[in-house]
């Protein structure tokens, strides 16, 4: 009984994620279907993906996770079978799959005529190819079938900034639904983090505590803590970080250490 699970910006007042449900149970209908979202951010490739990375280690072996965030549907972008860490991931070449691919990974482009529906939709490869690649490999077919196989895939550039110190400058990757931002700074839980420091957020500057948790702050003070995405975060007790800091993702920070 395999698991499949789906990640989009389709929204829920629209029958897309029900068609996309629909073509995997029509081919594989014992399929498990798990939703991770559908409120991706419309055409946020860098959401989808870190959505993506972040839910999938905790499925089972085996499952398979279709994302679509496809801003160039029907364009030049291949259309990928992708296996990695035992999991296999199915989506648009655009990124959104390279952040939980981590590499050694097989890529394969979706070619076979059995991995696609026909009529195939130029603007709905959702249903029309991914659900449909979903489908045919919850059934048993192997993901090295779908087609040939392909040398690489597009990388998202979303490289940690290295850990804290005095002066170091990162970016918020993602901006989470309470208001969290999410940085390019790599996870610490080091002695020397703990403490305060001083914050530069675009043209807000602020001292906030570095702890382990929000508990360790009052109400509507800022954080600094180690998350569970793998990255330093930032967030207000109660509140939203970023209101406070007027941030959104790319927003350049920089931190010093407080005296």
């Amino acid at each position: 009984m395999a698991v499949v699970t789906f990640t989009t910006d389709f929204g829920t007042a629209d029958a897309y994620a029900a068609a996309m449900k629909g073509v995997v149970l029509s081919l594989a209908p014992d399929a498990v279907l798990v939703d991770v979202s559908h409120a991706i951010p419309r055409h946020d490739v860098r959401a989808g993906a870190l959505a993506l990375a972040q839910s999938a280690p905790y499925f089972p072996v085996g499952s398979i996770h279709v994302a679509v965030v496809d801003p160039g549907v029907g364009g030049e972008r291949a259309e990928l079978v992708v296996e990695a860490q035992d999991r296999v991931f199915i989506g648009p070449d655009n990124g959104i799959l390279s952040l939980a691919t981590r590499a050694p990974r097989s890529a394969f482009r979706i070619e076979n005529p059995l991995f696609r529906r026909q009529p195939c939709s130029a603007t709905f490869h959702g249903r029309d190819v991914f659900a449909v690649a979903a489908g045919r490999i919850a059934s048993g077919m192997p993901p090295g079938q779908a087609g040939q196989k392909s040398d690489a895939i597009v990388i998202l550039d979303l490289a940690p900034s290295g850990g804290l110190s005095d002066g170091a400058r990162g970016a918020v990757v993602h901006v989470d639904h309470f208001g969290n931002l999410i940085t390019s700074f790599a996870e610490s839980s080091e002695p020397f983090a703990f403490g305060r420091w001083r914050l530069v957020c675009g043209t807000a500057e602020v001292e906030l505590l570095c702890a382990r948790t929000f508990s360790d702050v009052e109400a509507g003070a800022l954080v600094l803590y180690a998350g569970s995405s793998g990255r330093m975060e930032i967030a207000v007790r109660d509140g939203s970080a970023a209101e406070r800091l007027a941030a959104r993702t790319g927003s350049e920070l920089q931190l010093w250490r407080c005296a």
